[in-house]
């Protein structure tokens, strides 16, 4: 049986109107006892309009929404009540409706209960709150893809195909009497793996682009002091975020500042010049500055152009070369000396377009990408990369000669895994996903 729950669906400020919504095996019996109109016995989505009242002292008048089961986002027997926006009228209601019998809900209970109640799967329960919290038109797009059912879509034709091949090795070895059913072999494994790891690739490819989408990019803008790093910052924010002089360490902590870039969110970080110094707080600086390059999704080193490249600037050069890096050569209004690669602007003059397009392009990101359904968070992706992982274990095995029982160990984790993005793992039949393939019972 599921409790009643109740909570303020709107958020909890003076407005023109406020919802309350309830959902739960008794939500009909319970709103009854303080509305004007019974609803007990509804049987189709019905709308009322009536007053709220404890012991036939009027609360408010509003509007009622019923729900019948499971036709509503819970799966249950659901009611939202839509009341005047006063907080005072609002705690009222749900004081009243505490006290005929339901209770406060929880963070995430309703989008929990239609999980529960096979409404949504536990991709599209995570797309709730990514839509929620989306700071750009993109990010939401991505996330509303997902709350739709479309990146949980891609997912299943390989939970089908794993399923197929397990289901097989399952038939084999608990009934080898049954002669004419298709026998699993090597080549089984083998083409599974071989079938599938491009494809798992390929999600996560999708998936990490629309994972930067949805979250941004931390961006640490690096270099030695004075070569324009508060300068890009501003250029980039379109504001003086950053103070900016020609004297060498002026930045002395970490200044941040966000930017959407056509749909890209940049979180940057304009970093204290990196150099040998005695001052004890500057030093300080340089330290939070060499931090922020390891913990940076990107790194921008800013270089002087007007400047043949120095010590400091080739210890700096060398420190970031492994890691996701552009190098930019600033000031390109005066003579480039520097004599290096890198994406030339011109900060001071907000010329920066260069920068931009380069951005993009080393995130990898295309008009496709903000378009393309995707399995988009760390869970999602990494439970990808278990899949793959178990996959390549399984024909690594198979091809060293393990029997095909023992192989199928690593195929179950692999199924199993995929369950997992869904929330479908507690769920797991394997007699049934047996029984769904093959007429065992002739």
């Amino acid at each position: 049986m599921f409790e009643t729950i109740v909570a303020l669906a709107t958020p909890p400020m003076k407005s023109a109107l406020a919802i309350i919504r309830l959902s739960g095996d008794d939500v009909l019996t319970i709103v009854s006892k303080c509305f004007t109109r019974n609803i007990e016995n509804i049987t189709k989505k019905e709308m009322y309009y009536g007053s709220i009242v404890d012991n036939e002292q009027k609360i408010d008048d509003v509007v009622l929404l019923a729900y019948k089961g499971p036709k509503s986002f819970t799966g249950e027997d659901s009611v939202e009540i839509i009341c005047h926006g006063s907080m005072l009228i609002a705690n009222q209601i749900i004081q009243v409706l505490i006290k005929n019998g339901a209770r406060l809900a929880t963070n995430g209970e309703y989008s929990s209960r239609a999980f529960m109640h096979n409404k949504i799967d536990l991709v599209q329960a995570e797309a709730i709150n990514d839509v929620i919290n989306a700071t750009t038109a993109e990010a939401k797009n991505i996330s509303l893809l997902s709350l739709d059912g479309k990146a949980s879509e891609k997912i299943v034709p390989i939970k089908t195909r794993i399923a197929d091949v397990l289901s097989l090795i399952e038939v084999n070895i608990d009934y080898p009497e049954y002669e004419d059913i298709e026998q699993a072999n090597k080549d089984t494994i083998v083409n599974l793996a071989n079938e599938l790891v491009p494809q798992i690739d390929l999600l996560v490819a999708e998936g990490n682009k629309a994972k930067i989408i949805k979250d941004g990019l931390k961006v640490a803008i690096v270099g030695k002091p004075n070569v324009g790093k508060s300068s890009l910052l501003n250029a980039l924010v379109g504001e003086e975020k950053a103070i900016v002089t020609d004297i060498a360490g002026t930045t002395r902590d970490i200044v941040e500042g966000d930017v959407n870039l056509g749909g890209l969110t940049l979180h940057l970080l304009d970093t204290a010049g990196i150099h040998d110094t005695d001052d004890k707080v500057e030093n300080i600086g340089v330290e939070k500055a060499k931090n922020s390059i390891y913990q940076a999704d990107l790194v921008v080193l800013v270089i002087d152009n007007s400047r043949t490249i120095d010590e400091e600037d080739k210890k700096l050069l060398e420190e970031t070369k492994n890691l996701r890096r552009i190098v930019v050569l600033n000031k390109s209004d005066l003579e480039g000396v520097a004599q290096i690669e890198g994406v030339t602007i011109s900060a001071g003059n907000n010329d920066i377009q260069n920068l931009i397009l380069k951005i993009k392009e080393v995130v990898g990101l295309d008009e496709k990408s903000f378009k393309t359904p995707a399995l988009n968070n760390t869970r999602q992706i990494g439970l990808l990369q278990n899949v793959k992982e178990n996959l390549l274990k399984a024909k690594d095995d198979i091809e060293n000669g393990l029997t095909i029982d023992l192989v199928s160990v690593s195929i179950l984790e692999a199924y199993t895994s995929v369950l997992e993005i869904l929330g479908e793992a507690n769920q797991m039949d394997l007699a049934k996903e047996i029984f769904s393939r093959f007429c065992v019972g002739k």
